[in-house]
């Protein structure tokens, strides 16, 4: 045992969240078979794909557990399945369409470990181009949800390792105590911001997350979301993450830029409505505010669990983007 409680080298679950994703998940197991780290297991978490899934993983790494679920139950609900079937101590997550170099896992559990209080750890996520897809993930004073770096090119700035709010669900190291104590990803949300959310209650329970630069992931961005669809979850569910997580001590302070911002993306989606992700957009806002009763519930439920005061969490609430 280390001085944190946990085996030298506890088991590693990977959950591959996936839906008719055939095409992309070769490579995405190819890279979980190389990993320097000795002790990995392979979940992926299928959403009821009608495609060859199952065939690639059984081609592909044959030693990986294959949980077919009954329906599609958004990255969410897919994600949480194999968090819940996995036996890990740490429990990463990889999108189907990113792979990971070899010393993904040994990086992300040494960070882990290194703190018996850090709940999580971002990996350094780029694009194949050679941009920053996320470097952590973050909230500005405004309520706007951001990924650290992203579109920047890789280089010497992003080669230090950094406190940040949280981490992309994308691709990511949990601890299991910490997911024990704070709970698993808001299934309500489907897709899009649960992982900001996660974070939210992570920090306000007193877990850090911590940038990795050595756990490198190669994702291809949009391969498997984007659009119109992304444009409503994005919207509706920036009104849920805002409403549960902000604590009554820090609205005097952060409202009136919080409504500035969600009326400014109100306005611009207005005067594009007849694009389609604009009045994606406008659909998503309207389908946040209708349900705000469900939101007040669940905001009752994380800030009565809160352990930290609120100037831990405005400190981590980043100025800008």
């Amino acid at each position: 045992m280390n001085v944190l409680g946990l085996p030298r080298r506890p088991l590693a679950s990977v959950v591959v969240p996936t839906w008719n994703g055939a095409s992309l998940l070769a490579s995405c197991l190819i890279s979980l078979a190389h990993q320097t780290y000795p002790n990995v297991e392979v979940v992926v978490a299928d959403g009821a794909s009608t495609d060859t899934s199952l065939e690639v993983v059984r081609s592909v790494l044959p030693g990986a557990r294959f949980l077919r679920l009954d329906r599609n139950r958004g990255f969410a609900g897919n994600v949480n399945a194999g968090l819940r079937a996995a036996r890990g101590d740490v429990l990463l997550l990889l999108n189907n369409d990113a792979w990971a170099n070899p010393e993904w896992v040994e990086a992300s559990v040494r960070s882990l470990l290194s703190d018996e209080r850090r709940g999580a750890v971002a990996a350094r996520m780029v694009f194949e181009d050679g941009r920053i897809n996320a470097a952590g993930d973050g909230l500005d004073r405004a309520g706007r949800a951001f990924q650290r770096g992203a579109g920047e090119p890789d280089g010497p700035a992003f080669d230090t390792p950094a406190l940040v709010l949280g981490a992309s669900g994308g691709a990511v190291a949990y601890r299991r105590t910490m997911l024990e104590d704070v709970g698993l990803f808001d299934e309500w949300y489907f897709a899009y911001l649960e992982d900001v959310d996660l974070a939210l209650r992570a920090q306000l329970r007193g877990w850090s997350a911590l940038y990795e630069p050595a756990a490198r992931v190669v994702h291809r961005g949009s391969a498997t979301g984007g659009g119109p669809l992304a444009s409503y979850y994005n919207a509706r569910n920036s009104i849920r993450l805002l409403v549960k997580t902000v604590p009554s001590a820090l609205l005097p302070g952060l409202l009136p830029a919080i409504l500035r911002a969600q009326a400014r993306k109100a306005a611009d989606a207005a005067a594009a409505w007849r694009g389609a992700a604009a009045r994606a957009t406008l659909r998503g806002l309207a389908a946040g505010l209708w349900t705000l009763p469900l939101h007040l519930a669940a905001r009752r439920a994380v800030q009565a669990r809160r352990t930290v005061p609120p100037d831990h969490v405005l400190r981590m609430l980043a100025e800008r983007p």
